[in-house]
């Protein structure tokens, strides 16, 4: 590790070594060779000739074929100090090592042809891995979800006690959101196309003079490269460069998943401060410097912090896609080297850390008891009150001993620290004919958590499992957090 000069947090600290190859040096100039050679292979598939003789012979193709991974970036660095231009310099680095090739390498090709396809295919790749990371968070929550079905918890409206929901309705409440980006990503991934060959404004004005003016010909350039590099189809029209709105796209579908991460995470945190849910904590971890004792959610802080950067950072592929000129400016080139990379390796790191997090999940079944029954009196008392009315008692009434009830049983507990004493009133008070042993028959707290279980059991059978069991082949992903 180097440690006199920056080194991006992302890639030291937070982003995983798959997600680190796919937008590494190696993986980006080896997809400009492999297209370099899709592009030769097209224009001898659709007869490029002069005088009669083939332009480009099978013993080039092999040639630059040999030389894929080898990459001379010495060569390549030294000569883009003379000319100031990254592709040139590695079409000239790769002639040094295709000597016979040499002079069909680009041939008729813009800097975009290696540029843009090459940033479509890693985006592609990108948006695979987070797929993967997104469907095995999503079934580590299923899991959760249908263990605790049954929980009663407090719910919580404006962060006060609410009416009981489970614990695994809850963690249900963070699948559908990852659900829906999922569905984003699988949207936008399946729209992806190759920018192809379009030439220096994208009108393919250089290949319509290699191939005398064959439209036939010229139809099918796009189609083949396309084809040699795994993909259905090309853009049909562009400028120099494919629209940038693709990159919007596709940094919104991972601040989407960043949005969602961080719910579920500030949940987490609130949660790990009731002491009811905890994330991990391993045995030798130390929560505070200073005070020994604490157990910190850092695990689901970093969330939360990795996350606030990735929904900032997709504002900068859409005011490069605002900002462009006509069919080409280069004021995007800079922004996203840095703004896509970067949006893919701390969404990455993020979908570690919920893997993580969530596959360690502490449920303190003890504490969320003892907190639904130290609130459920205030819960049930509109049961109490309808059980009272069909027995005779007057509605208006009882709703207005019971508002009264609660406000002193609530000055108990605030102002004197008590435990909550409501069925004790109510079962002092002449307005309700009702004992404390029939009061606590109320008490049940699975009676109030509605249709919860139901809910979560048919959306897990209906809406989940068909997609986990369609893609089981991904699953099992385990993530470990460095630090």
């Amino acid at each position: 590790m180097s440690t006199d000069t920056y080194t991006s947090p992302l890639s030291e600290r937070y982003s995983s070594k798959e997600m680190q190859y796919i937008f590494s040096q190696d993986k980006k100039f080896s997809t400009w060779r492999k297209l370099w050679i899709a592009l030769a292979e097209t224009e001898k598939e659709l007869g490029l000739s002069s005088g009669g003789k083939s332009v480009i012979t099978d013993e080039m193709i092999e040639e630059m074929k040999a030389h894929i991974y080898d990459i001379n970036y010495e060569v390549a660095q030294e000569r883009e100090k003379e000319v100031r231009h990254d592709v040139m310099s590695h079409v000239y680095a790769y002639g040094k090592q295709c000597p016979k090739a040499a002079g069909i390498i680009h041939l008729g090709a813009t800097s975009c042809y290696v540029g843009d396809n090459t940033d479509i295919i890693i985006m592609k790749e990108g948006l695979d891995l987070i797929r993967k990371k997104l469907l095995n968070v999503i079934s580590i929550l299923a899991d959760f979800a249908d263990r605790y079905k049954d929980e009663p918890t407090l719910a919580f409206t404006h962060f006060q006690p609410a009416q009981p929901t489970t614990v695994g309705k809850r963690a249900s409440l963070w699948i559908n959101e990852f659900m829906m980006d999922l569905s984003d990503l699988e949207y936008v991934s399946g729209s992806l196309k190759l920018l192809g060959c379009k030439g220096t404004t994208g009108t393919q004005a250089s290949f319509k003079e290699l191939f005398d003016n064959d439209d036939e010909k010229l139809d099918r350039i796009d189609e083949l490269i396309a084809s040699k590099m795994g993909f259905e189809a090309c853009y049909p029209v562009s400028g120099q460069t494919y629209s940038r709105k693709v990159d919007t796209r596709v940094l919104n579908v991972l601040a989407g998943i960043a949005a969602s991460a961080h719910k579920m995470s500030n949940d987490i945190r609130l949660l790990q401060h009731l002491k009811e849910i905890e994330e991990p904590f391993e045995k030798n971890q130390i929560g505070s410097s200073a005070m020994a004792y604490k157990r910190n959610p850092m695990r689901s802080e970093r969330i939360a912090s990795l996350s606030r950067y990735v929904m900032i950072d997709a504002l900068n592929p859409a005011i490069t896609s605002a900002t462009q000129w006509f069919e080409r400016t280069l004021d995007d080139s800079a922004n996203k080297r840095l703004s896509v990379a970067e949006g893919f390796l701390a969404t990455d790191g993020i979908l570690d850390l919920c893997i993580n997090v969530t596959d360690g999940l502490v449920v303190n079944s003890k504490v969320i008891e003892k907190h639904i029954m130290s609130e459920l009196p205030f819960m049930i008392t509109e049961n109490i009150m309808m059980d009272a009315t069909r027995a005779g008692g007057n509605r208006q009434e009882l709703h207005e001993a019971i508002r009264r009830l609660s406000m002193e049983a609530g000055r108990h507990i605030k102002e004197e620290g008590a435990d909550n004493d409501l069925l004790e009133l109510i079962a002092k008070s002449d307005d309700f004919d009702l004992t404390l042993e029939e009061l606590e028959g109320y008490m049940k707290p699975g009676d109030y958590t509605g249709r919860s279980a139901r809910q979560v059991a048919g959306y897990l059978e209906k809406e989940v499992r068909p997609l986990l069991d369609a893609n089981k082949d991904l699953l099992g992903l385990r993530a470990q957090i460095r630090v």
